[in-house]
């Protein structure tokens, strides 16, 4: 039986010229750009290959063209390789938006589809608090607990009520917190008045994972109730309970849940190392998922497949 688990990243991962040499060299990668262009009725293949960097790291633009890249190397595996998710997976996991990457790799959704909930939830998320009134923060050197601590002593410091919570907990000592703009600089200055190793406000576009993403919720709660989800044929750990789920109707609760919810990546990993699984292989954009992978649990095997090469090695491994 495989020990594998595939995992896909999130936002944070993009870059300008991703995916450009997947496409130069796989018919099977181009065949899913082009899907991802005509699903969304934009050339985002030329984006992601081109730039500029400032449209790419528009929300609504750098989620669907992640999954893309993502895809573009499942596909070249399962079509030039033979590599078969069923059969090689244990489970599969991604990381916010990976999440739906995750469920296409798992047979729940299509590419055109999990294109067009990711354009739709893009857009959700940015609409949701005016620009300035946001941000996230990462805490390095912290644990779950403490940024809880450290989040509602900020909230606790508001003149009025202001969300700041966690939002990613990545394990091996990083979390991110999220919320209104004056709380999370409230929360960095706590964290490094208790001396936190580091603390510093991150460059986004919006407070995602947290309650004031509830607009963005409901509108993917419509999206998704207008979009046929079918059984994955491998378990896919959710980030907010961090275990497997394989009913259809739960894993639309769950999608929605993720919009304001806590992503549960350390416990995500553990739990999947506790099913069996002793290697972890990252599909897609940079490497930002093998890093806390090796952090996490340190004695399992970790690779990364985002470029021609990177295949390559990864089909030997396999």
């Amino acid at each position: 039986m495989s020990s594998h688990a595939f995992i896909f990243p999130g936002q944070g991962s993009q870059f300008v010229g991703m995916g450009r040499a997947l496409a130069e060299a796989f018919p099977a990668a181009r065949e899913v750009f082009e899907e991802v262009d005509e699903s969304l009725r934009q050339k985002l293949s030329r984006l992601m290959f081109e730039g500029p960097a400032e449209g790419l790291t528009l929300t609504e633009n750098a989620q669907p063209a992640l999954m893309a890249v993502s895809l573009a190397v499942l596909r070249v595996l399962e079509k030039e390789a033979g590599v078969q998710v069923p059969e090689k997976a244990l489970a599969v996991a991604g990381h916010s938006l990976g999440e739906y990457s995750a469920l296409v790799a798992a047979g729940s959704l299509t590419v055109s589809e999990a294109a067009r909930l990711l354009r739709r939830r893009g857009q959700a998320m940015q609409r949701a608090v005016p620009p300035g009134e946001g941000a996230m923060a990462a805490l390095l050197g912290v644990e779950l607990e403490d940024a809880r601590s450290i989040c509602a002593e900020a909230e606790a410091g508001a003149a009025g009520p202001q969300v700041v919570a966690p939002a990613n907990d990545n394990g091996a000592g990083q979390v991110v917190i999220s919320g209104a703009r004056e709380a999370v600089a409230r929360a960095v200055e706590i964290a490094k008045a208790r001396g936190v190793k580091r603390a510093m406000l991150l460059e986004v576009s919006a407070p995602f994972h947290c309650a004031l993403m509830q607009p963005a919720a409901d509108a993917m709660a419509e999206a998704l109730e207008a979009t046929a989800i079918a059984a994955p044929e491998v378990p896919v750990v959710a980030n907010v309970t961090a275990s497997k789920v394989t009913d259809p109707a739960e894993i639309k609760e769950l999608l929605v849940s993720q919009v304001t919810g806590l992503v549960r990546w350390r416990e995500s990993v553990t739990e999947m190392a506790a099913m069996g699984v002793e290697s972890f292989v990252e599909l897609g954009a940079g490497k930002v998922l093998s890093g806390l992978v090796r952090r996490i649990v340190p004695d399992a095997a970790v690779q990364a497949a985002g470029t021609p090469p990177e295949i390559e090695l990864l089909v030997k491994a396999l």
